[in-house]
């Protein structure tokens, strides 16, 4: 046969070849297995993911301010073990604050959340608050965890320098020290230049107090009261934005009037507005003071209390009582004068909200 004879079985041998191929291909295409771990769009194969952190606090002090934070944030494909361990081991003298705040986000198919552990263990005398919720409010009115707490001491005698060192020979060094504005006979002295020196010069703040009144009634009276202690104030070179504490006394009769009188006048003045008294819930002084502040939301906003309730006591500085004043509410509170009277040194004691007394104390 000759050459153009063979030609079509070749061609015919050929296809015949090539379709059994194809066959065979598709039907091992068809009994492969078929790939079940998928590829996540945009992005690799998330695999397992083991967490721990651990965090332990050792404190000792006076007062102490702790915040520990863990968020974790896991976007995972298979298996996530979180492991949160918060420990603090504290020994105080006066205030603690501590705060743990947790957060655990796993998106996978598999979570754990091992142990959000949190192991506080404190030694202190007085004043501690512990919370975990991340969002914690200390129970003292018009004072939060961020807020410092300083003490102090006001007095009716002249600051001298041995005075200054019986009261920290006593109970402590006063970061503010309370003092009156003009002498009231029988009662208080009045501040001098020498004596605010003296007390600068130990880096003491000044709380300014008037008292030279003995009735707390009526606009009029109230707006006089405030022009006296202003024009006193500015003799002694009291700067301005120091806040003047009317002293209402228990005794004294009070009334809405002479509060918004005493404001109105501060609030046109270099100075601010302050009022002292007994806040506690059955004074006659409360009763006034949230009168005059429901007439006058500016009032309630820029009078600055210090308040004398409740009084637990005269104490040292270190064995100060947790901060916790009575005012009336949504009050502007500078401080507590928890304690009065004390057997050594003419001083009552006291404490202030730290941020305040730098604002408007002298």
């Amino acid at each position: 046969m000759d050459r153009r004879g063979l030609l079509p079985f070749i061609v015919t041998a050929f296809f015949a070849v090539m379709i059994s191929i194809f066959t065979f291909s598709l039907i091992d295409s068809k009994n492969a297995e078929p790939n079940t771990h998928q590829k996540p769009d945009g992005g690799e194969i998330n695999s397992d993911s083991d967490i721990t952190n651990n965090v332990k606090n050792n404190i000792k002090g006076n007062k102490a301010n702790v915040n520990n934070s863990i968020d974790n944030d896991l976007n995972n494909g298979n298996n996530s073990i979180i492991d949160n361990n918060v420990s603090n081991e504290i020994e105080v003298n006066v205030d603690v604050n501590v705060t743990n705040k947790i957060k655990n986000k796993a998106d996978s198919q598999d979570s754990s959340s091992g142990n959000n552990g949190d192991d506080n263990e404190n030694s202190d005398n007085d004043g501690n608050n512990n919370g975990n919720d991340g969002g914690n409010q200390d129970d003292q009115d018009g004072q939060t965890d961020e807020d410092e707490v300083v003490w102090g001491v006001d007095s009716a005698s002249l600051t001298t320098s041995g005075l200054l060192s019986c009261v920290r020979e006593n109970f402590g060094s006063p970061k503010v020290w309370g003092r009156y504005l003009g002498e009231k006979e029988g009662v208080s002295a009045g501040i001098t230049p020498e004596e605010a020196e003296l007390l600068h010069s130990n880096d003491i703040k000044i709380l300014v107090i008037w008292n030279r009144f003995s009735i707390a009634a009526g606009l009029e009276n109230g707006q006089n009261e405030a022009k006296a202690a202003i024009k006193l104030a500015e003799e002694l070179g009291i700067p301005e934005g120091v806040a003047i504490f009317a002293d209402i006394e228990p005794s004294y009769p009070v009334d809405s009037a002479f509060i918004e009188g005493w404001f109105q006048v501060m609030e046109d003045s270099p100075y601010r507005s302050g009022i002292y008294g007994i806040f506690d819930q059955e004074r006659a002084l409360t009763q006034a003071f949230e009168e005059a502040g429901n007439g006058n939301s500016a009032l309630l906003e820029n009078t600055y209390v210090w308040t004398a309730a409740p009084n637990v006591g005269i104490t040292t500085e270190k064995q100060a009582p947790g901060y916790k004043p009575q005012a009336p509410e949504n009050a502007l509170i500078a401080g507590w004068q928890y304690g009065i009277d004390a057997q050594a040194c003419n001083i009552d004691t006291n404490l202030f909200n730290g941020e305040i007394t730098e604002e408007v104390f002298w």
